[in-house]
């Protein structure tokens, strides 16, 4: 007999787990934007990417984005080496990044608002990141613990019954934790031109699992 790997049997008892997912439409963009600038110099490098960063944060301060909602993630300077026959490495110049970290709350004006931080860094923009989220999943996920304990309850009942018993009283209750965060179903569409991106913001999913062991009576 083949026994279903979510469920045990001992002496009087049974466990089993139930899972459930649900889902719910982001409300929350984040998005990472850098800049990469190679000059001549250090400080050349240094000064041309704060430049071009301070434009990206001119944008969107000026598109309505908060302080709260905005992050210098790091600036970076490096030695920019190239191979060369007969001599190997050699330095080049140097080159600087940095980014900042985005809330954009509006996913109306969101991808205009995207677009137009692009724009001000011109070639040295970097878009490192876009994500969708859920700015409070507490509901979604209730929803899903919900599903993930109706499902447990009924695969335990069905068990019970299969061995002329039924429920009895919750002996434990195991909240199983998903591998990974809120799974995006969100849809992102990027052409080669900032103009023409596009955001679909589709659904999240939130997974849930639980370990019940119940008490069986016969």
């Amino acid at each position: 007999m083949v026994q279903d790997p979510h469920m045990q049997v001992g002496a009087g008892t049974v466990t089993v787990t139930g899972t459930g997912s649900a889902e719910a439409a982001p409300d929350l963009m984040l998005v990472s934007v850098g800049v990469e600038c190679r000059a001549g110099s250090v400080q050349e490098a240094y000064a041309a990417a704060g430049e071009a960063l301070a434009a990206v944060g001119s944008v969107l301060r000026g598109r309505g984005v908060a302080p709260v909602d905005l992050r210098t993630a790091g600036l970076s300077v490096r030695a920019d080496l190239a191979w060369r026959d007969g001599e190997g490495q050699k330095l080049v110049g140097y080159v600087a990044a940095g980014s900042l970290l985005v809330k954009l709350r509006d996913l109306g004006s969101a991808s205009g608002t995207v677009s137009e931080a692009v724009r001000a860094a011109g070639d040295a923009a970097r878009l490192n990141s876009l994500q969708l989220v859920l700015s409070d999943d507490s509901a979604v996920r209730a929803q899903a613990r919900d599903a993930a304990w109706e499902d447990a309850l009924h695969t335990a009942g069905q068990y019970a019954a299969l061995a002329s018993a039924t429920l009895g009283r919750v002996l434990s209750v195991a909240d199983q934790r998903p591998a990974s965060g809120p799974v995006p179903l969100a849809g992102l569409q990027r052409a080669s031109s900032a103009e023409s991106l596009a955001v679909e913001p589709g659904e999240n999913r939130v997974d849930a699992a639980v370990t019940v062991t119940w008490e069986l009576q016969r």
